[in-house]
């Protein structure tokens, strides 16, 4: 290849973590030879000059949120780059082709797409043509690297951990598996995966987590989309790291199934140092939750959140609250089964104020007469629209939204914050807001920037860039 040969990748957005997909595509490439520098868009601007000598540029799409500010930057970096091949990967790269094609992106990949993406840099290096399918999905195993994380910002540059009395700590990123073995038609990961993980291997995970402790990590946050995929696997991880690195406390994805099947588990996730564990709850409504396909209903929830308190764990749950089957009354008996759960703290504001996020590819569109409730699809939101059925539920989503956003600007206590979307939806109902029960207003362990994958960005997220 030529020594002059340079790879650039991008990653415009991970929810505040140094991404893991970054640096294991560099590993690849670096052990191949290649010269690669990254870029995070959440924390760096563009550099032209890291544009201007670049021959392969590769934009990581993960998130739905990455992919609406990579599509701003597309324009500034064909300009900056006009003869370098633009490659896209991550969950979103497929599901948007048509869209970032018209932006000059010229490959797709998905799933387990290093040896691809490695395929394609040596045959650009090379000046061949690649023999390459749009887009190039691949589920199959591969052979993991450590991932490379010199060539991205310290982790103390990304979110960090809170905690009541503490000092912020520093931030580590884990993944160990990729994929889901289930298939909940919100979820972006199900086109690509279709109900098939990966594990990373043990003594990859293990000195994963062993740089990031030499980088200053204080507190581990694994990243699988279900950490309790392979649950053998994660508790093995988690005795091993507590046995070298005892000081460190994590955080986990686990869904509410899971947390059911495996509460035996749940003490093990206490000795070595859980925080909280982040539920995708959803909903408490049963027949939304079967269309999302959940697994759980709201009996569930309620169990699960038992099992986690006796734990002595703290659960941090995840809602899809406003989407085609929401009703005002509905969005009030969400509300009610928080505080009935007495979760009003450890709900992050934003959560209550989602709107479901329709994609191409979406599992959702194989809902019988789904397509009754959908308008067209979005080019610039890449999403299908929709409004409520009823529009004072849509009124009220504006509104939560912007009691949530002003909230967040003024660095609101979270019962403050609820107390005040309590009181917009009984006035939407036109009904006088029930006395919230007197509650300590605590800080429960959270991260600094809350859990917000696979929904609508907020006017924050995309004008930040």
């Amino acid at each position: 290849m030529p020594n002059s040969f340079s790879i650039l990748l991008i990653s415009p957005y991970d929810i505040g973590r140094q991404p893991f997909a970054l640096a294991q595509t560099s590993a690849w490439l670096k052990e191949a030879g290649f010269s690669v520098t990254c870029l995070d868009l959440s924390i760096q601007r563009l550099d032209e000059s890291s544009l201007q000598q670049a021959d392969l540029i590769g934009l990581y799409l993960g998130m739905h949120t990455a992919t609406r500010i990579a599509m701003k930057a597309l324009p500034k970096i064909k300009q900056h780059a006009p003869d370098a091949t633009l490659f896209a990967f991550g969950l979103y790269a497929p599901l948007n082709q048509q869209a970032l094609k018209q932006l000059g992106v010229d490959y797709f990949f998905a799933g387990e797409s290093e040896p691809d993406i490695l395929q394609l840099a040596q045959h650009v290096a090379n000046n061949t043509t690649p023999n390459i399918s749009e887009p190039l999905i691949r589920t199959s195993k591969i052979n993991f690297k450590l991932p490379d994380r010199k060539n991205l910002p310290n982790i103390s540059k990304y979110a960090t951990l809170i905690q009541e009395g503490q000092e912020q700590k520093t931030l580590g990123f884990i993944e160990t598996s990729r994929g889901c073995k289930y298939v909940c038609r919100h979820c972006p990961v199900t086109p690509i995966y279709e109900g098939k993980f990966r594990i990373v291997p043990f003594d990859i995970v293990m000195q994963d987590i062993a740089q990031q402790v030499d980088m200053g990590a204080e507190h581990i946050s694994f990243g699988d989309p279900d950490f309790f995929n392979g649950p053998t696997h994660a508790k093995k991880v988690l005795l091993a790291m507590h046995q070298q690195f005892p000081q460190l406390s994590f955080d986990a994805t686990i869904k509410i199934e899971h947390i059911l099947n495996h509460a035996n588990l749940l003490p093990v996730l206490k000795n070595t140092g859980c925080l909280f564990i982040t539920c995708a709850v959803e909903s408490f409504n049963d027949d939304i939750l079967l269309k999302l396909d959940k697994g759980h209903t709201r009996a569930d929830t309620f169990t699960a959140v038992s099992l986690i308190n006796n734990a002595g764990l703290s659960i941090s749950p995840t809602f899809v609250p406003f989407s085609p089957w929401t009703s005002v009354e509905g969005y009030r008996d969400l509300l009610q089964d928080i505080i009935d759960l007495n979760l009003i703290n450890e709900v992050a504001p934003i959560q209550l104020a989602i709107r479901l996020l329709i994609p191409k590819g979406s599992y959702l569109l194989r809902l019988p007469n789904f397509e009754q409730l959908i308008g067209e699809f979005d080019d610039d939101a890449l999403g299908y629209q929709w409004q409520n059925r009823h529009p004072e539920v849509d009124t009220l989503q504006h509104n939560i939204m912007a009691i949530v956003e002003h909230a967040d600007s003024l660095e609101l206590p979270r019962q403050q914050t609820f107390a005040q979307i309590w009181e917009a939806t009984h006035k939407a109902l036109n009904v006088d807001p029930p006395t919230l029960p007197t509650t300590k207003n605590k800080q429960v362990p959270h991260l600094s920037e809350a859990w917000y994958c696979c929904a609508e960005p907020t006017n924050e997220h995309i004008n930040s860039f």
